[in-house]
């Protein structure tokens, strides 16, 4: 019998038992940042729709856990995570066009706002786990040239608040306050607790 070839050092080992519940490419890097990699990807289909007043950390903690809920499997844990844009009680949209994109952009210019990213994780007997990060992100007052330049880049595409600090808004973010990774989509000290408390072998 030949012997089984070791996988590349580089490449996370895949958990069997572990589920996420999110197409986000982003979401899988930060997972593999954590030395694991899902073995399935399950995204979730949800109505996304706030409810009347809701507020915004009660949105993203709900939102999750659908998520994670949507995605339930018997045989694995599933992982879900929702990232909140919010200025004051007001949820901001995803933007799917560029003038939302700008809109957003134009109301976080030269202010503070809150990012808050809730994640979920659902065990195969049902049991929900869940965290939430909340992270105080402030841009420089932006120029209409400088928004314009953004939004040709094209990242703000279908980002929470219209944009996406993992790309060139990074250097238009004076300031951030808490979890970087919570504001790119999944935040990893929340999401390595959950997993350790399950049982998952993370260093």
């Amino acid at each position: 019998m030949e012997p089984v070839a070791a996988a590349p050092p580089d490449v996370p080992p895949v958990a069997p038992s572990l589920v996420l519940a999110s197409a986000s490419p982003r979401r899988r890097e930060l997972i593999a940042r954590l030395g694991l990699a899902p073995a399935r990807i399950c995204a979730a289909d949800i109505d996304e729709t706030p409810h009347k007043a809701e507020l915004p950390r009660d949105y993203a903690r709900r939102m999750a856990r659908e998520k994670a809920q949507a995605g339930a499997d018997p045989q694995a844990h599933v992982l879900a995570g929702d990232t909140v844009v919010a200025v004051g009680r007001r949820i901001l949209p995803k933007a799917e066009d560029a003038d939302t994109a700008r809109t957003c952009l134009t109301l976080l210019s030269g202010r503070r706002h809150r990012v808050l990213s809730a994640v979920a994780l659902r065990a195969p007997d049902g049991t929900l786990r869940e965290r939430l990060s909340e992270t105080i992100v402030r841009f420089k007052p932006l120029s209409r040239e400088e928004i314009a330049a953004y939004l040709a880049g094209g990242e703000w595409q279908g980002k929470a608040g219209g944009y996406a600090i993992q790309g060139s808004a990074e250097g238009l973010i004076a300031w951030i306050s808490g979890s970087h990774s919570g504001v790119v989509g999944l935040p990893l000290f929340e999401t390595r607790a959950l997993l350790r408390a399950a049982g998952f072998a993370i260093g």
